[in-house]
């Protein structure tokens, strides 16, 4: 085991560093061989999109492309351009850039919050403004290019109404609750009355689609588009969306401010999907869903509230799915991630590959989980591969808002069956967490990954983390002391590592 010295994390600051300007750097080289098509920002609709000075303008327009794109065809982004809404793909299309300078921006929400006109002081005496046009769930705010960040504001729902979820015998009175600048709250008034949830007794809201609600901002120091100089909604929406589209490929897009996930695939199978070159940042933070009850607190009455997001998913079952070269940061829930949890059904997890990204301040950096419930037995993954990633810095970044601090991790497998063979984890270099740096646990030992040639970072005293099989109890959270060297051999049964402990 080294002490990391200041030098050492000054190299691999400076590794990530590199590694960020290779990706936003990154040149536009996928191999297309139908149709291109262009967009750009002072494109028209009308126009054909068959050149660059014939290019479409609108997302609207490149997603009812759909009709026609064929296997092999492309959709590509002018760099330099932002573009506001959703992606939504077709099988065997690529989705890339084109032209020179910055990556093409994707942003969620339908305009920046910058019209002073739009914001309405409706409580001076708490400084609460209210914008001024129906909105989609809010994850967060982020002002003068996220100097200043809001923190979000979520009751719980009991069934009679909203509560506050740290003490449900108060009901949540915006005024009284929005202690702190910046503060926001998002108020949805519909689907209220719903049929109530597998796990509980009550009805809860529902979030379903195009659902707008009303914002509120307590800010101090007066209208907000006149305190900053730009304003940036985080807001419910998927950046891409591939759903089971087979064999898409997104390349060389920024992908910014969505509060559900980035890029969302998934079904009972998507194969083929490929990510690479991608910026994907300030993911995630609004409501999922709500149920009737609460896991954390299973003999209190009041709901749970679960929120978004991941920078690229698969929910379901997967082939071929390879994400690489991409800059992932400021995830409210993982950077990447496989996952399922089968019901009763099947599923299976092939040819997975995680490589050579750069990630940051996620949550999770990278997660997955085969949870298999209702009896299935028969769901696997097979062909697990991350390798060559360096992940810093888990659990430090905005997602820290979450109720639940306690569970970052850089690979974060939980404790469920997640029957694996041929996992392996190797090249990475895992930059401290704020808890564990890896949750690798599975029923089986042997589902467990293959470990090498990794390096660990994290302070003395810090969480190394779990790894084994359950099936006769969950093995124990391992610490970063002088003993790290040995637990890496002989639990992770990792070879050949590099350890440093940062006294």
């Amino acid at each position: 085991m080294n002490t990391a010295t200041n030098e050492i994390l000054n190299q691999i600051e400076q590794l990530a560093l590199s590694r960020k300007n290779e990706i936003l750097s990154a040149t536009d080289n996928c191999d297309i061989t139908g149709i291109k098509y262009y967009v750009s920002e002072d494109g028209c609709d009308s126009n054909d999109g068959l050149s660059p000075e014939t290019a479409w303008k609108t997302l609207n327009k490149a997603n009812d492309a759909a009709r026609f794109l064929k296997p092999g065809d492309a959709v590509l982004f002018r760099r330099g351009d932002t573009f506001r809404g959703s992606i939504y793909t077709t099988s065997g299309v690529t989705y890339g850039a084109f032209g020179v300078g910055e990556k093409p921006r994707l942003y969620a929400a339908d305009k920046p919050l910058t019209d002073a006109a739009l914001w309405e002081e409706i409580d001076p005496t708490h400084h609460i403004w209210k914008w001024g046009e129906k909105i989609h769930d809010v994850g967060t705010i982020l002002f003068d290019d996220a100097k200043y960040i809001s923190y979000k504001l979520i009751p719980t729902y009991n069934g009679h109404g909203f509560v506050c979820r740290e003490d449900e015998s108060k009901p949540f009175i915006m005024a009284d609750e929005m202690k702190r600048d910046l503060d926001i709250f998002w108020e949805f008034a519909g689907n209220l009355d719903t049929t109530p949830t597998p796990k509980g007794d009550f009805p809860v809201p529902q979030l379903i689609g195009e659902c707008r609600g009303d914002l509120y901002l307590r800010c101090d120091r007066g209208n907000p588009a006149k305190v900053f100089k730009n304003i940036e909604a985080v807001v419910r929406r998927h950046g891409v969306c591939v759903g089971e589209n087979k064999n898409v490929h997104i390349d060389n897009l920024c992908i910014r401010y969505f509060a559900a996930h980035g890029i969302s695939a998934g079904g009972k199978l998507n194969e083929g999907l490929h990510v690479s070159n991608c910026e994907i940042g300030w993911i995630g933070g609004s409501i999922l869903n709500y149920l009737a009850n609460d896991p954390n607190f299973p003999n209190a009455p009041r709901g749970s509230v679960t929120r978004y997001g991941n920078a690229v998913e698969i929910y379901g079952g997967c082939k071929n799915y390879l994400v690489e070269n991409c800059y992932i940061y400021q995830c409210y829930d993982a950077g990447i991630t496989h996952q399922v949890t089968t019901w009763g059904k099947f599923y299976s997890m092939e040819n997975v590959c995680y490589r050579n990204n750069l990630i940051e301040n996620c949550v999770y950096s990278i997660e997955y989980f085969l949870e298999k419930n209702r009896g299935d037995t028969e769901s696997y993954m097979n062909n697990i591969e991350m390798c060559g990633n360096i992940l810093r810095h888990s659990g430090y970044g905005w997602g820290q808002q979450r109720h639940n601090k306690h569970t970052p991790a850089h690979i974060k497998g939980w404790s469920y069956i997640n029957t694996a063979s041929n996992y392996r984890v190797h090249d990475n270099i895992f930059d401290r967490a704020k808890y564990r740096l890896l949750h690798l646990v599975a029923e089986e030992d042997s589902s467990c990954p293959i470990m090498y040639n990794n390096t660990y970072i994290q302070h003395r005293g810090g969480m190394l983390g779990q790894y084994g099989g359950n099936k006769n109890g969950e093995p124990p959270i391992l610490f970063m002391d002088d003993d790290a060297d040995y637990i890496i051999e002989n639990v992770f049964k990792e070879k050949n590592a590099k350890v440093y402990i940062i006294e």
